[in-house]
This record gives C-alpha cells, structure tokens and sequence, in this order.
C-alpha cells in the first residue's frame, strides 16, 4: 500500500513543476502572521496588491507567501510549521492559472452550461474548473461561484482530469462587472436612506451595542478603502465576517439593517447595487451555512 506523501513532499513536487505553494493548517486555511507581521504592522510583503517592505522569511500573508524555491519550503524558519500542516495550497496567478470554485451543484450545473470545457478537479462539495490564464480575483462573483487568480490562494486538491483550457472571456466578464471605478463627480449609483442597525432591531442578539458598531465600522472602513477596485469581494467578505459573528445568539440580530450598511458603502465607492447586494447577501448566507 503506497503511503500518501506528506505536505512538505506535494509541496515540494508542486513548486519543481513552476507551482507556487504554502501551507494549510487546521481548517483549511493559511497560517496565521508572526509577531512582527501581525496587523499588517510589516507593511506587507512587496509582490502583495499594496506593496510594502516586509521580507520575514516565515510563511506570513497568506497566499503571498507562496514560493517555488526549495530553499525557503525546506528552511528552519518553515519546518515547524510542515510538521503542523495539513494540507498544501496553491497561488493561481503566480502559476498563470485561474480557478473557477464552484461551490455547490447548482454552481457546476451553471458552469456546464456556460463555460468552456477545461480541467476540472473534484471538491468536497462541488468543483475546480482551472484555465491556463491569470485575472483578477473575485469571490462571490454569482451565487455559488468564486474566481481564485492573483491575490489569492486555492487549496491543493490533486491534478484533476481533462485538458486545460485557455481562460475564456466569460469567466473575465464575471470579473469586469465588480471592478467598477466610480465617477470623478459622485458615485455610480446611490441608495435611499434606511434605519442603520440599532437595538431596536436586534432584539436577540447577545453581544453589546459598542461591540457590534465597533465591528461594523472598521467593516465599512474595509469597504470604502477600495476606491480602485475589490470593493464588492470585501463586501462580501465583511458580510460574511459579521454574521460569522452572531452564529451563537438567539437571535434575531439585525443581520438585514447591518447588510444595508455594508450595501452602501459598497455604492458609495462604485460598486453597482446590483452586485452590491448578490454580494452582500452571499456573504449573509455563507456565514449561516458554515455554522450549520
């Protein structure tokens, strides 16, 4: 019976075929930053989208520590972190890749019937489809569906079968939508006023008043900080994070009136409503669909 290989040994087979790699901990996710990258107080390292100075040789800052050199996967300062991985990812744009996640049936059954044919390796609950070409990455860009490229990590789950196709113009176009740059004489789009969260709405919810604004506020901030681009994937992301929040309360929480909040910061720096709120709501459901 032949042994599987170990993280370190993928890793290093991943990084001689040009691919770049990290490692996994527990819960599938990357390692958390040393001391001195905590908060991203080192500046960041400089191929991250916001170049900074940092050059820690530890496997700090997720998928932008990702390397193909031997050297850095097999020194001291990473060995104790192989012995506690569980898993290898990959980053896709250093690798000229684009990973199409699709993340449930109905997501898969969408992607046949959309794009074009490509390699496609199996997931716990739905599949990769990878295409030879870098892009933009997107998360939530529809239901289902998230676009890992550059600035992003995909986790390793074998070769996959079929032959790589170069990356359409569809999945490209999933992208275009959300990079909207708003207008140099007011946002793209605006929204009515609405009640911003309060107590009054979150009858249920166990966490204080100062605790739930204080997390709102440095979401919103998140969300506003991306005037380029990028603003609809951190909204998503806010939103995701916020519920994540409030997976152990009675309820209810006034998960809708913080969704609003998010939307429009979301607006304010161009992102189209539309998409705002697919993506806002998608990171709401996330959140719950996790807990369950």
């Amino acid at each position: 019976m032949t042994t599987p290989p170990t993280p370190l040994h993928a890793a290093l087979a991943l990084a001689a075929a040009g691919v770049p790699v990290l490692p996994m901990r527990a819960g599938k996710v990357p390692f958390g930053n040393c001391r001195t990258c905590k908060g991203n107080a080192c500046g960041g390292r400089p191929n991250m989208k916001a170049a900074g100075p940092c050059r820690c040789p530890a496997p700090c800052h997720a998928w932008a520590a990702a390397t193909t050199d031997p050297h850095v996967l097999t020194s001291p300062v990473w060995a104790p972190v192989w012995r506690e991985a569980v898993a290898v990812a990959y980053h896709p744009g250093g690798a000229g890749l684009t990973v199409v996640d699709l993340d449930n049936a109905a997501a898969v059954a969408w992607a046949r019937e959309t794009l074009s044919a490509t390699r496609i390796v199996p997931t716990t609950r739905g599949e990769h489809w990878l295409y030879r070409g870098a892009m933009p990455s997107a998360n939530a860009v529809r239901p289902g569906v998230d676009i890992k490229s550059t600035a992003q990590y995909a986790r390793w789950l074998g070769p996959g079968t079929g032959r790589m196709a170069v990356l359409p113009a569809a999945v490209r176009a999933l992208v275009a939508k959300e990079d909207t740059t708003p207008a140099p004489r007011g946002v793209a789009s605006s929204l009515p006023a609405r009640a911003p969260w309060s107590r009054q709405v979150a009858t249920g919810c166990r966490h204080t008043e100062r605790y739930v604004r204080t997390g709102l506020e440095r979401g919103l901030a998140l969300v506003r900080a991306r005037t380029e681009s990028g603003a609809g994937s951190q909204a998503f992301g806010v939103a995701r994070f916020l519920a994540a929040q409030h997976t152990g309360c009675p309820g209810p929480c006034g998960l809708a009136a913080i969704g609003e909040e998010i939307v429009t910061a979301a607006v304010s720096v161009g992102v189209p409503e539309t998409y705002a709120r697919r993506a806002v709501a998608n990171g709401l459901e996330t959140a719950g669909e996790r807990a369950a």
